[in-house]
């Protein structure tokens, strides 16, 4: 009987250098231990496609001739015709067996083999409502996924070599800046009181946005990774959007930005939010608003009302709009509408896909909605939380 000697492929008995390469030296061992028995099972295969067809006309012909020979022709006949439907039988047996068994392994090896290869596209036909069949469909939606996890683990590295190029952009247009001015502050050629108050500024407003994307970019890798904590309460949404928003009244008169707010639902609607992280949200898109909107005539409109089992906040504003094209990719990491916009007025490119991830983690969506020249809407809706047996759940 035929054996494998297993033990040498265990991890125990590889040296150093092969122990690093584990994975590969069990592929190997796999591959020839399938190959060896795949090489049986066409053996197989092929004896009862072809030989057995050959066996059983030579068994006829010696069959037929031994009972002609000794004279009784009829009893040779009876046997041959007998045989004849034994065979027959036998070979529709081995008809279904091939089409139910033995062709569908083959396939289903096939498309093992093109796996194997990297190729995650590949689909078996199957037709089969046995166990074999479930088999093949299992391996139709293992390929599937495969596939599935492929095309992330693309666009994962495409973000992550867009996120890179991104951040060394936005980083190094700041320090340029900074290290320009500063050289210039230091050789003393800015003799003017005016001009080296006009340099500092400017030195100050960029390592503000050095700061400012630094924090966004560690809250956005947090957010990214699921690692940021969230402190979840049952939160009464009405005196808590009350007070999130009078911190604004007063900045907003001052900036001379009309503003309207209203809350349209009862007093004891709850909602499960992290206060801190609620509000950021909220502060992103305002800044939003006033970064992109007008410097005259600026109106900013929050309304906040129930719809079914949601609480809806609108953030409405008569900004320059966004453009149809361009609002898919709003939420994206680092994108900007107006990039033409200089570095003290501009964003970062990551407070908006910072409001979608805090939204999303407090179980909620936002939307927008915007015409060109018209203004945009972004629209929070956030799930209720229900009384269940005296305990609040959401």
């Amino acid at each position: 009987m035929h054996r494998h000697d297993d033990s040498k492929y265990s991890p125990d008995n590889l040296n150093t250098k092969d122990k690093g390469d584990f994975p590969a030296t069990f592929r190997q061992f796999h591959h020839r231990h399938h190959r060896h028995h795949h090489g049986r099972f066409l053996q197989h295969y092929t004896y009862f496609r072809y030989l057995r067809p050959l066996g059983i006309a030579f068994t006829f012909v010696i069959l037929y001739l031994a009972f002609y020979w000794g004279g009784n022709k009829e009893i040779g006949i009876l046997f041959v015709t007998l045989l004849a439907v034994k065979e027959i039988i036998h070979f529709f047996f081995m008809w279904r067996l091939e089409k139910n068994i033995f062709k569908p392994m083959i396939n289903l090896k096939q498309g093992l083999d093109e796996v194997t290869k990297g190729n995650y596209t590949i689909k078996v036909k199957n037709e089969l409502s046995s166990d074999l069949g479930i088999v093949i469909d299992a391996f139709n939606e293992m390929t599937e996924k495969l596939y599935e996890n492929e095309k992330l683990q693309m666009e994962y590295e495409e973000n992550r070599k867009a996120l890179i190029a991104n951040i060394s952009h936005d980083l190094k247009t700041p320090i340029t800046a900074i290290q320009g001015y500063v050289e210039a502050l230091i050789d003393s050629s800015i003799s003017s009181k005016e001009n080296q108050t006009k340099y500092l500024k400017t030195i100050h407003h960029n390592a503000i946005y050095v700061n400012k994307l630094i924090d966004d970019l560690f809250l956005f890798a947090k957010l990214d990774m699921q690692k940021l904590e969230f402190q979840y309460q049952c939160t009464k949404i009405r005196p808590f959007m009350d007070d999130l928003i009078a911190e604004y009244r007063f900045d907003f008169s001052e900036r001379n930005i009309q503003f309207y707010y209203d809350v349209l639902l009862e007093e004891d609607v709850k909602v499960n939010l992290d206060g801190k992280r609620f509000h950021q949200a909220i502060n992103n898109i305002l800044n939003n608003a006033i970064q992109y909107g007008p410097a005259v005539g600026l109106s900013i409109e929050v309304i906040v009302y129930q719809q079914k089992d949601a609480v809806c906040i609108d953030i409405k504003d008569n900004g320059p709009g966004i453009p149809t094209e361009k609002l898919p990719f709003v939420f994206d990491r680092f994108y900007r509408i107006h990039r033409e916009r200089p570095k003290e007025t501009a964003g970062t490119g990551l407070g908006l896909a910072i409001t979608k991830e805090l939204i999303e983690a407090h179980g909620g969506k936002i939307i927008l909605s915007s015409n060109l020249n018209q203004g945009s809407c972004f629209s929070i809706q956030l799930p209720i939380c229900q009384k269940n047996d005296g305990e609040i759940v959401q």
